[in-house]
């Protein structure tokens, strides 16, 4: 299969799991169906947003509605589900997990494939990863967890760079993206089990 199919349908993938996440932290909130649509739209498009401005490209979802179309739609069908089923309160960080690994990887493809520096490729995929999230825990405010949670945006440019170094190395993109959106996600859900943090600034009285 060719490989612009592959990311493309990765980048789909990546806006869908994003809107659920998005929804799925927005429903602890008295939000209604158009403010679950906006936390959701925010989640999923607000990174690739930020990355194609940064890299002067056209914004992704207005060159292809079809990423705005499934946003919405995920969006919507989320919506529906957790007023039919009860979901643990955490449940949104599985699939924010799956959509920070995605995303790192759409975003550092697409800074290379427009000639960027590696270091400028690999915050672009953090950026990509992390920005959505920040403006959804914001929407619903929450601390964003990239500032004060378990590895999150440490864990995104952690992959970018593996992605980027492999590709240096002569490794397909293919296999080189595949080994950063597995290193991204097995950062991250470690964190998660086992309270990987950053240190926390404090002032030494």
């Amino acid at each position: 299969m060719d490989l612009a199919v592959i990311l493309y349908g990765v980048g789909l993938a990546a806006v869908m799991v994003n809107a659920a996440s998005g929804v799925l932290e927005a429903g602890r909130k008295p939000f209604d169906l158009f403010g679950m649509v906006v936390v959701a739209l925010a989640a999923a498009l607000g990174g690739g947003s930020l990355r194609d401005v940064l890299l002067d490209r056209k914004v992704f979802w207005i060159d292809d509605p079809a990423y705005l179309i499934a946003a919405i739609a995920t969006g919507l069908a989320t919506f529906i589900l957790v007023r039919l089923v009860r979901l643990p309160a955490r449940l949104f960080l599985l699939p924010d997990a799956l959509g920070l690994a995605l995303f790192t990887v759409i975003g550092t493809q697409a800074a290379l494939d427009v000639g960027a520096h590696w270091l400028v490729a690999s915050l672009m995929g953090v950026i990509t990863g992390v920005f959505g999230g920040i403006l959804r825990d914001m929407l619903c405010n929450e601390v964003p967890l990239v500032f004060s949670g378990p590895l999150y945006a440490t864990a995104s440019w952690a992959g970018a760079l593996l992605l980027v170094g492999l590709i240096a190395a002569g490794v397909s993109t293919g296999w080189a993206s595949l080994a950063g959106g597995v290193a991204v996600l097995a950062i991250r859900f470690g964190a998660i089990a086992f309270g990987w943090k950053l240190p926390v600034f404090s002032v030494r009285e």
